[in-house]
């Protein structure tokens, strides 16, 4: 079970030294606790680690290729003018720049917020409406908005597309994306009324006892990671706030289960 070894990994009793031997999940499709699933085709969680006698026996994957990022900014936003792909006087990166002010643009990470929406021992799932991953389940959750703190942002997305007035119960997970520039914050909340309905962005909205999740009809990776560390602190009895990277695979689809792998995976 993933838990157990996670707490023999000295990253979770030193939280705060990232700098401590890494551990590396693994999700797979050949390889998914089948406690969590309900039939042999969902993928167990491996573990493989640096050190300890808990790793797995499988090498852990190397690290990522380093990926150069091209802006998608091909025209100055200030005057209109074509942009050109440079490095700054003082800087490291290619940015786009333009031609003729010469401003530079910069592209930062966008941050995703939702809620994970807890009910008589059940989770919100919301099918998706609209493209990327239409028909596919997720937890609600979309762009924070200029001017809302994140709490405010997943209880919004939440309204928006599940109908459901929620409150806050705690953060749950932070999820960092580099290679799409996301960052998903992710919060434990519950209903303040049992009411709940698709919003325009939904198919359908539906509670879901742990063990029927459909782990193979879910939108993202975040969602995923997300939804398999609850699970399991449920299981366990006793519920964390997490933080972990999910390295992409260029190419691949959202939803992909072998498109991505954890990285530097801390829970306390």
């Amino acid at each position: 079970m993933l838990l157990p070894l996670l707490r023999s990994h000295p990253l979770l009793h030193h939280a705060a030294r990232l700098s401590s031997p890494r551990t590396r999940l693994l999700l797979r499709r050949d390889a998914l606790p089948l406690p969590l699933a309900r039939s042999p085709s969902h993928p167990p969680i491996r573990m493989a680690a640096s050190s300890g006698s808990n790793a797995s026996s499988s090498a852990p994957l190397p690290p990522p290729p380093a990926v150069v990022h091209k802006s998608k900014i091909r025209f100055c936003p200030a005057c209109g003018s074509p942009t050109k792909l440079a490095i700054p006087d003082g800087d490291e990166k290619m940015r786009a720049i333009c031609s003729s002010c010469g401003r530079v643009h910069y592209e930062n990470p966008k941050m995703v917020v939702g809620c994970l929406v807890e009910h008589d021992n059940k989770v919100l799932l919301c099918r998706r409406k609209i493209e990327p991953a239409y028909g596919l389940w997720t937890l609600p959750a979309g762009y924070l908005e200029v001017g809302e703190s994140t709490a405010e942002g997943a209880s919004r997305e939440t309204l928006e597309e599940a109908c459901a007035d929620v409150e806050i119960v705690s953060p749950f997970a932070q999820l960092d994306i580099p290679l799409i520039g996301q960052s998903y914050i992710i919060f434990r909340a519950r209903l303040k009324t049992p009411n709940f309905s698709p919003g325009p962005e939904s198919l359908e909205c539906a509670l879901f006892a742990l063990d029927d999740i459909p782990f193979d009809s879910l939108a993202f990776s975040s969602i995923i990671v997300a939804l398999r560390m609850y699970t399991e602190d449920v299981k366990s009895g006793s519920i964390k706030f997490h933080y972990c990277t999910i390295n992409k695979r260029l190419g691949a689809s959202p939803s992909d289960l072998r498109s991505f792998d954890i990285d530097s995976h801390i829970a306390v």
